[in-house]
């Protein structure tokens, strides 16, 4: 019977040992922070990955996420400040902070904490595009748009222990009726622009077509003067050569032989090879001399 009596109240130690182990030890996640609270207030915030302790029934531990967490807002009407309607589907990137105020104000209730991100950056994401024209807020969508609204909301969000890393635009279009509108508008003024950019490249070109072809003609006109001054020289050392040569007795019946033969040659053209002079014409001199 003392047995049985024993064995019972190690079975009961045994289970009160494990009950009050497992009420006290708290394990805290890399991707948590632990909030230990007594009587409803927080007594302390463990932040470590590991185990650690709490005095059981008298504390309480809580979890919230010690991660990037995302929260997708909902797609929304938003209107420029041209009065042109847009639909805006954007998503958040936010952290927990501080875990003591996000745990203070929000109650360590994501819901809470999505309701308030949801209501700052959708009045931001308001703000910002009716400061806008269509045009501002189509062309300003690789990066400036998301950095108006995060200058915007500031640090706002601070107060309850977040951090907004990123606001970023899914899609950010025009409804569908205003489309067609919209997108011939800004073909036509592009079309108007490169047709601009073409009118003032023509001028340009014709431009330097015109002074290319004045350079040309000057370019051309100091050269012929320049054949015509060497030209001028070559005939004058030619008359002079001949000057020489006709001064000399010896030199001007060479040159006259030369010559004669030369007017022989250019007579006789074709298979015909016959000369046919008279004895009075110059060529015959040369058969005689």
């Amino acid at each position: 019977m003392k047995k049985k009596f024993s064995l019972g109240m190690l079975v009961i130690i045994l289970f009160a040992v494990f009950f009050l182990l497992n009420t006290s030890v708290v394990i805290t996640y890399p991707n948590e922070y632990t909030i230990i609270k007594q009587f409803g207030k927080i007594e302390s915030i463990r932040e470590t990955p590991g185990l650690s302790f709490k005095v059981p029934f008298i504390q309480t531990a809580e979890t919230i996420q010690n991660e990037v967490l995302l929260y997708d807002l909902a797609v929304s009407d938003v209107m420029t400040k041209d009065k042109k309607s847009m639909i805006a589907d954007c998503f958040v990137l936010w952290h927990i902070e501080d875990p003591y105020k996000y745990t203070q104000t929000l109650s360590a209730q994501k819901s809470n904490a999505e309701f308030r991100i949801d209501t700052i950056v959708y009045n931001s994401l308001k703000n910002v595009i009716s400061s806008l024209s269509q045009e501002e807020v189509i062309s300003g969508r690789d990066g400036e748009l998301t950095a108006a609204i995060m200058d915007n909301i500031g640090d706002t969000l601070e107060q309850y222990g977040i951090k907004l890393l990123a606001v970023e635009t899914k899609s950010l279009d025009l409804p569908d009726e205003n489309k067609n509108a919209v997108y011939e508008r800004m073909i036509s003024e592009r079309n108007n622009i490169a047709a601009t950019y073409q009118a003032e490249g023509q001028e340009e070109a014709k431009e330097i077509s015109n002074n290319t072809t004045a350079e040309i003609i000057v370019m051309q006109s100091q050269a012929d003067a320049q054949a015509e001054e060497i030209v001028a020289k070559g005939e004058a050392e030619y008359m002079r050569i001949l000057s020489e040569a006709y001064n000399d007795p010896e030199k001007a019946d060479f040159y006259l032989f030369l010559r004669s033969l030369d007017a022989a040659k250019k007579t006789m053209t074709g298979n015909n090879k016959t000369l046919i002079i008279d004895e009075t014409s110059p060529i015959a001199e040369i058969f005689y001399q």
